[in-house]
Formats: structure tokens, sequence, C-alpha cells
């Protein structure tokens, strides 16, 4: 077993590039729904409150940047062969994948009206301020708020069953699915 020492995917293997972007998003959204429950508890007179929704919102919009980085990248450089399997694994796979997708932007999106419902910009860090939009909607925070929390439910729940299932590829039916996204590739 050898890294893959090239940037981008080719035919069997994904390059660096998308894997490093592929653990960042799942690290930070392992991380970012705890926070989240955690913000939750939290009042108005904790000392957190004033410091861990900050890092929660920064957090989460270099999450979006970092995946419109990826899907550009994907239009661009496809990925590897897909790996033979039955057709309703296959299936399952790009379902999975397209709600993983799907459910990463409703969660950004829904958490950027959250921030920005009091028309207030989002500060990333001290960095840099993401402007709120000119206009908003009744009740925009509590909407908002509720489709965020249903949302990154279900994408922590269908991460872990797709953590569960590059499991299954690795150790039971010992193909090469899981080392394809950590960039390694076998030697020739």
């Amino acid at each position: 077993m050898a890294l893959n020492h090239k940037l981008l995917n080719d035919e069997e293997t994904y390059g660096w590039g998308p894997v490093i972007m592929h653990w960042l998003i799942a690290l930070a959204v392992i991380g970012l729904y705890p926070l989240g429950l955690y913000i939750e508890t939290l009042s108005y007179y904790d000392p957190e409150y004033r410091t861990v929704p900050i890092w929660h919102k920064s957090i989460g919009l270099l999450v979006t940047f970092t995946l419109f980085i990826r899907l550009f990248w994907r239009l661009l450089n496809k990925p590897p062969r897909e790996l033979p399997q039955p057709q309703m694994m296959a299936l399952a796979a790009k379902l999975a994948h397209f709600a993983l997708y799907l459910l990463l932007f409703i969660t950004v999106a829904s958490g950027y009206l959250i921030s920005t419902a009091d028309g207030r910009a989002i500060e990333v860090f001290n960095w840099f301020s993401i402007p709120a939009l000119p206009y908003s909607f009744e009740n925009q925070e509590d909407i908002a708020g509720e489709i965020h929390f249903l949302a990154a439910t279900a994408l922590i729940s269908i991460a872990a069953v797709h953590a569960i299932a590059a499991i299954k590829h690795h150790y039971i039916d010992k193909d090469i699915t899981l080392r394809r996204m950590l960039a390694l590739r076998e030697e020739h």
C-alpha cells in the first residue's frame, strides 16, 4: 500500500485535493453538530455565549467555501471509476451522496439565515465578514432554526451510515473503497 502522490483524481483513486476536502468537511460536520447542540444549552449570561456561536458560524462558513470548491473541483476532475457492486448498492451509494450534498447545502443555507435574521453580517473569526441579505422574512430565525436542526440531524445520521458503509466495504467486502478515500493505492 502506498500513498497516492497526485493532487488530481485518476482512474483508480482520488487525488489529495478531493480527499483533503472530504475529510475537512467530514471532521467539521462531526464537530459542528455537538457544538450546535451545546449552543442551544447556553443562556445569555454564559461566558461561552459570546464565543462558541462565533466559532460555529465561522467554521460553518468555511465548510460552505470548501463545499463550493469541492463541487467546482468535481466538475473539472471526474471521480475515479466506480467499483463493481450490486446495482442496488450502487444506487444506494449515489442516493446517499446526493443526500449528503443536499443536506450540507440546506444546513449551511439555513445557518446563514439564522445568523443574519437581524440584518447583521456574520464575522468569520474576525478575518472578514459575510453580509446579510438585504431582505428577511417573518420569523426567519425560528423557521431557519428548525430547518437547520432537522437538516443537520439528518446530515449527521446519513454521514454515520456512510461511515459504517465505508467500514463494511473495507472489513467485510475487502474492497478498495475506503483506501481510495484515504488516497491510498496498491503498489504495482
